[in-house]
């Protein structure tokens, strides 16, 4: 495959070397990057993407179906035992469509929703204003505490009885703490609204049993197949067999074709990863970094929202440094420190530069980093922001960055070599 990538397009061969050059070389803090295992990456790439598989299982507009039914039939199966749940959908191309699908399966446009706020750690597709969620429904939204950094149940409660939403959203994008998906659920029946939960970020946790499941207090569960699941980029929704035909019909025909049949045969691999002990180990190893390294960045005097994390996430706020978002995660990723900006709760400043910045583990974890490792690597993004404006201290972070980084390959991943080098 790498030849005939190379003989017949040597600009995007080399282009790709690159990338797997830096994504090998650098620390990924991204929450919602990871790494595959070579045997997802294997199914991603298969001859799969071939084929047109419009419909569900049994149920195809096209013929020669007898493997990817299979296959489908394998990835539904495998979901439904990995979460617990009574039906399983793993055709959404991604999150946000997926979300889409759980909204159009319950309820019509113009109805209410209500999601977490976008500056306060939700998702666009959870209702906020730049998103096509709030043009199609009436979107409330709900906010952390600013204080805390926390949910505020009570206040949450009461803004659902104010309102009297069709569809309450529990899950966030940008929440380092434990969401009690319990009372979001009993909030919902209390005001005759559907729960869904969109669990994007946190369902590897959740498979692990680290964080409390929302499968039992939910109508729908949304999830990616990525981020802490290790999955390939894809999205999944999770219901009550009440819900099943509505949620099918939602993804196809309504939002979707034919699914991404490579796509979804990855994801089956995925899952049969989670289902094993070594994929609980990593969790909890997640989870452990996240802590060590929030830990050690509030002894260098970082201010974390809600003061610390439950999760695989970390959010700081960068005020009291003197340094907007843009500027960390710029000069971080000269030091090979790869993070993003994040806005946090009542940010001064607008998305494009805000005021904060967002740190997930899951990419280190996957390469066998441990609490060692984070409370280095929280010296490192120590030393970037004392040195902000000192592009050769900058540089020399970064040199120790790499010599970090050899030490802890990238597993099963494909690298592809430099053929100078060989």
């Amino acid at each position: 495959m790498i030849t005939a990538l190379e003989q017949y397009d040597p600009q995007i061969y080399e282009l790709i070397r690159q990338e797997a050059a830096r994504q090998s070389g650098s620390i990924r803090l991204i929450p919602s990057e990871n790494y595959v295992s070579k045997a997802v990456m294997l199914a991603s790439g298969s001859c799969l993407t071939n084929k047109y598989a419009e419909g569900y299982p049994g149920k195809r507009y096209y013929q020669g179906q007898q493997v990817t039914d299979l296959i489908e039939k394998t990835a539904q199966q495998r979901a439904k035992k990995l979460f617990k749940a009574e039906h399983a959908n793993v055709q959404p191309y991604s999150g946000s469509v997926a979300n889409l699908a759980a909204y159009f399966a319950l309820i019509k446009p113009g109805d209410t929703i209500m999601g977490l706020s976008l500056p306060h750690g939700g998702h666009l597709t959870h209702g906020w204003k730049v998103s096509v969620t709030s043009q199609i429904f009436n979107s409330v939204q709900y906010t952390v505490n600013p204080a805390t950094g926390r949910f505020d149940y009570n206040r949450i409660e009461e803004l659902a009885k104010k309102h009297k939403p069709k569809i309450i959203i529990s899950g966030a994008t940008a929440y380092p703490r434990e969401i009690d998906f319990e009372i979001f659920g009993r909030i919902a029946r209390d005001v005759g609204a559907y729960h869904v939960s969109d669990i994007a970020h946190i369902a590897g946790l959740v498979v692990a049993g680290i964080h409390k499941s929302p499968v039992p207090y939910s109508d729908i569960v949304s999830t990616t197949t990525h981020k802490t699941l290790r999955g390939p980029r894809g999205g999944m929704l999770l219901c009550k067999a009440e819900h099943a035909k509505k949620v099918d019909k939602a993804v196809f025909p309504g939002l979707q074709g034919g699914p991404h049949m490579q796509t979804l045969t990855a994801i089956a691999v995925a899952m049969a990863e989670a289902d094993t002990p070594e994929f609980v180990a990593y969790a909890k190893q997640v989870v452990k970094n996240a802590k060590a390294l929030a830990e050690k960045l509030l002894e260098y005097g970082f201010n974390l929202v809600s003061g610390g994390t439950d999760n695989h996430l970390i959010l700081i706020d960068l005020q009291n440094k003197n340094i907007s978002g843009r500027k960390m995660a710029e000069a971080m990723d000269r030091a090979r420190l790869v993070a993003n900006r994040n806005t946090i709760p009542d940010d001064p400043n607008p998305p494009s530069n805000p005021s904060g910045l967002r740190l997930g583990t899951p990419a280190i974890t996957t390469r066998g980093m441990k609490e060692a490792q984070a409370e280095q690597i929280a010296a490192f993004i120590n030393k970037v922001a004392e040195n902000i404006d000192n592009e050769s201290a900058i540089e020399k972070v970064g040199k120790e960055v790499l010599l970090l980084c050899s030490q802890f390959t990238v597993p099963e991943h494909f690298i592809i070599p430099n053929k100078n080098s060989i």
